[in-house]
C-alpha cells in the first residue's frame, strides 16, 4: 500500500476542487493494418500486465483527507473493464478521430477501479485503426507516460513472449479505520521527518546554502512572473466538455532551424506555438500583448534512467509567450531569451520545493491550500500549459502492427482554457491540442497557425543558409 507523493496528490486535489476538471493524461497511437479482435488485444494485453503493477491497483482516498490517497491492490480487478471499443463514422478521417477523442478525454476515470482504460478504435481511413490510451496523471507524468509505450508495445513486429505472473495472491482491501490510523500515524512521524531534513542539512551545510541561496534567486525572478497577465478570450472559466485537435511537423524541420537560427527543439516548438496564439487572437479580433499568453512549461525533473517508475517528477516554469512579435525570427529569439533567464534563475527548483513541503506538513492542511491555491493568482493567470515529451525515435509495433503516429493530450484546469501538449517519434512531431469546448470552438485556427509558424520559421532558416553560403563563396573569392 503506497502513499501518492506530495505532487501526484496535487492532481487528485485538483480534481475534487471542480467539478469540471478531468486530470488524466493521454494519447492517441494509429496503427496500420486491420485492427486486433477484441480476443486477440486482451490475451496481447494480459501477457505484458505485468511489467505494469500499477494497472491492477486502484486509488483509495484516506477518511475525512487525513492522509494523502493511496494505492491498494484492485482484488476484483477486471482486465475487460479497462478495453473498451468503438468504431468511427465515415469517412473516418482526422476530424471524426478528434471528436471522438474530445467525447472520451471529457469523463473522468472512476475511482473505484483502477486509473486507467485503453480504447481500440476501428474504421480509421486508409485500413488504420486506433488505440486511446487513457491514465490519470497521479499515476504517470509525460515521460514514465511515454515508457508505457515501450512496455506494452515491442521494437520488432515479432512480439517476445509474455510476462511472467508472479500469481502473487491479493488480500482484502484496507478498511477506511485501517487508512485513517495509517494516516494518524504519518502525521506524528511528520516532526520526525523534519529531524531527519534538518540533520541531512546540517551534515551538508555547503550544499544546503548553495540550495537556499538558488530558491531565493528563483523567488526573486518568479516575482515578476506574478504580475497579471493582460486579459483576453483565452483565460476564464472552463466546463466539463472538451474540444480536441492536432498539428503536425517534422522533426527534422524542427532541427535545421535549430542549427540555422540557434536555440534548442524546445525554444523553435514554443516560438512555433507562439505563432499559432498570435494568430487566434489576431482571428478573434484582439490584440496580442507582450503578457497575454502565460505558459506553465513542466520541466522533467527524472535521472537517467527512472523512466519506468510510474509517478510524477516534475517542475515547471512560468513563460510569458512573445505573441506580441509579428517577425517569427524576433519570437524565436525571444523564446530563446526567456528560457535561458528562466533556466538561469532556477525557477524549476522554487517548484520542486514547495511540491516537497507537502511531505512535511499534514496532509489536510497541504490539500486545503492547494484547492485554494488553484483559485488564485498567479495560477488564474496561467493562459496555457505547453508540455514537450521526447518519444521513441524508432518504429514500435503491436500485435505486429506498426505504430505510425502517436498524438498527445494535455488536460486542463483551472482557468487554462487551452492546453498544448508536443511529441516526437520516428522523426515526427505532433502538438496535441485541447480545449474547453465553450471557449474554443476555433481550436483549428490554433493547430493551422502552429504549423503556419513553424514553416515560417523554416523558410527563415533556409534564407539564412543560403546568405551564410553567399557570404561564404564571396569570402573564397576574395582570397584568389
Amino acid at each position: 500500500m503506497d502513499a501518492l507523493s506530495p505532487l501526484s496528490a496535487i492532481f487528485i486535489d485538483a480534481e475534487d476542487g471542480d467539478r469540471h476538471v478531468s486530470m488524466a493524461i493521454a494519447s492517441i497511437a494509429v496503427f496500420e493494418g486491420p485492427p486486433p479482435s477484441h480476443e486477440e488485444f486482451l490475451a496481447y494485453l494480459a501477457g505484458r500486465l505485468p511489467r505494469v503493477p500499477r494497472y491492477r491497483q486502484k486509488l483509495r482516498t484516506v477518511p475525512l483527507r487525513l492522509g494523502r490517497p493511496v494505492w491498494v491492490d484492485d482484488p476484483n480487478f477486471d482486465l475487460g473493464y479497462h478495453v473498451r471499443w468503438a468504431a468511427l463514422p465515415r469517412p473516418g478521417e482526422d476530424q471524426q478521430l478528434a471528436a471522438l477523442m474530445a467525447e472520451v478525454m471529457s469523463q473522468r476515470l472512476d475511482r473505484d477501479h483502477p486509473l486507467w482504460e485503453y480504447r481500440v478504435i476501428e474504421g480509421l481511413a486508409g485500413d488504420r485503426w486506433a488505440l486511446i490510451s487513457k491514465v490519470h496523471h497521479c499515476m504517470v507524468d509525460g515521460v514514465s507516460g511515454t515508457d508505457l509505450y515501450r512496455v506494452i508495445f515491442d521494437f520488432s513486429p515479432e512480439p517476445p513472449p509474455p510476462a511472467a505472473d508472479d500469481d502473487r495472491a491479493v488480500g482484502a482491501e484496507p478498511s477506511s479505520l485501517e487508512l485513517a490510523a495509517r494516516a494518524a500515524l504519518g502525521d506524528v512521524m511528520l516532526p520526525a521527518r523534519d529531524a531527519l531534513a534538518l540533520a541531512g542539512a546540517a551534515a551538508d551545510p555547503a550544499g544546503t546554502a548553495r540550495r537556499a541561496a538558488g530558491t531565493v534567486r528563483g523567488l526573486a525572478k518568479l516575482a515578476p512572473a506574478m504580475r497579471p497577465t493582460t486579459g483576453s478570450s483565452l483565460n476564464g472559466p472552463v466546463g466539463r466538455q472538451r474540444r480536441f485537435t492536432w498539428a503536425r511537423a517534422s522533426l527534422q524541420d524542427v532541427k535545421t532551424i535549430r542549427r540555422e537560427l540557434g536555440g534548442t527543439v524546445n525554444d523553435v516548438v514554443l516560438a512555433a506555438i507562439s505563432g499559432g496564439f498570435r494568430g487566434l487572437l489576431l482571428a478573434r479580433g484582439e490584440e496580442p500583448g507582450p503578457r497575454t499568453v502565460r505558459s506553465l512549461v513542466p520541466v522533467s525533473l527524472r535521472a537517467a534512467g527512472q523512466e519506468n517508475v510510474y509517478d510524477n517528477r516534475v517542475s515547471a516554469v512560468l513563460a510569458d509567450l512573445p505573441v506580441h512579435l509579428a517577425d517569427p525570427e524576433r519570437r524565436l529569439e525571444a523564446v530563446r531569451a526567456e528560457l535561458a533567464a528562466l533556466k538561469a534563475s532556477k525557477e524549476e527548483i522554487v517548484g520542486e520545493e514547495v511540491v516537497s513541503l507537502g511531505g512535511y506538513s499534514p496532509y489536510p492542511l497541504a490539500s486545503w491550500w492547494v484547492r485554494m491555491a488553484l483559485g488564485l493568482p498567479p495560477w488564474r493567470d496561467v493562459v496555457t500549459v505547453t508540455t514537450n515529451v521526447p518519444g521513441p525515435g524508432q518504429p514500435l509495433y503491436g500485435m505486429g502492427r506498426r505504430l505510425l503516429e502517436i498524438i498527445p493530450y494535455v488536460p486542463i484546469a483551472a482557468a487554462v482554457r487551452i492546453g498544448v501538449a508536443i511529441f516526437s517519434y520516428c522523426g515526427d512531431l505532433t502538438f496535441g491540442i485541447t480545449g474547453d469546448f465553450a471557449a474554443s470552438p476555433d481550436l483549428d485556427v490554433l493547430a493551422h497557425g502552429i504549423e503556419d509558424g513553424v514553416a515560417e520559421l523554416l523558410a527563415a532558416a533556409r534564407r539564412h543558409h543560403r546568405r551564410a553560403a553567399a557570404a561564404r563563396r564571396q569570402s573564397a573569392a576574395d582570397h584568389r
